[in-house]
């Protein structure tokens, strides 16, 4: 995927060194806490921020194929025990109230099929003060439409950033996927393949009509 992208984490979403630099500022995570990633696929992302920021990690995913796979990788990048991989959805993590310190969501939540109800999910599981960090291709005004939605589940928007850089990732990350559809099929489930190569058929134009944002939500410190 050439240099900007990192090898090791083996993404299937828009996981470069701008990403994952932007990601780590905007967490703002102290040593010892714990990052909850949703939608957390095979755990890349997840995995490589819980060893960048020393701290733990709780990856939810609804796919069991995508969470064994994940759980295998976890002592490529962390500690034993510093990292455990569980199904769930964006809307039921099952996970505890105010137990993340920080949650992130690379290319995963806008999948969600109630956006509100996983964003209510998210604040749910932050500490009060803590952050929400996802990505999201939108049309133009996509990102108004997430300040809404945040806004009524009860979550601050700190920051909606534009990567500009992100369209040619795309169409080189659509082409792999079509060529290893097989591949993807094996590791991730049918069903998470199936929304994958979906994307990948969309023709560029299409990719051009939608901005890619990273989004910074909060939950308020008094609630």
């Amino acid at each position: 995927m050439g240099e900007e992208y990192p090898h090791e984490v083996e993404p299937f979403s828009s996981c470069s060194w701008w990403l994952l630099g932007h990601v780590v500022s905007a967490l703002r995570m102290r040593p010892g806490g714990r990052l909850v990633d949703l939608g957390c696929g095979r755990g890349g992302p997840g995995l490589w921020l819980a060893r960048a920021l020393s701290v733990r990690l709780v990856g939810v995913d609804f796919s069991a194929v995508a969470v064994a796979l994940a759980a295998e990788r976890a002592d490529d990048f962390v500690s034993a025990g510093q990292a455990e991989f569980r199904q769930g959805t964006f809307e039921q993590t099952g996970l505890p109230d105010g137990g993340a310190d920080g949650v992130i969501s690379i290319d995963a939540l806008p999948f969600a099929k109630d956006r509100v109800a996983a964003l209510r999910e998210a604040r749910r599981i932050l500490v009060p003060g803590g952050r929400l960090v996802l990505t999201v291709r939108e049309q133009p005004a996509g990102a108004d439409d997430w300040q809404t939605m945040a806004a009524h589940a009860g979550l601050e928007v700190e920051q909606a950033l534009l990567n500009e850089h992100h369209h040619d990732f795309w169409l080189r990350l659509f082409a792999l996927w079509r060529e290893h559809a097989d591949e993807l099929r094996t590791e991730l489930g049918e069903r998470a393949a199936a929304n994958l190569l979906r994307e990948a058929s969309q023709p560029r134009s299409v990719l051009e009509e939608r901005p890619a944002f990273l989004m910074v939500m909060r939950r308020p410190d008094d609630t």
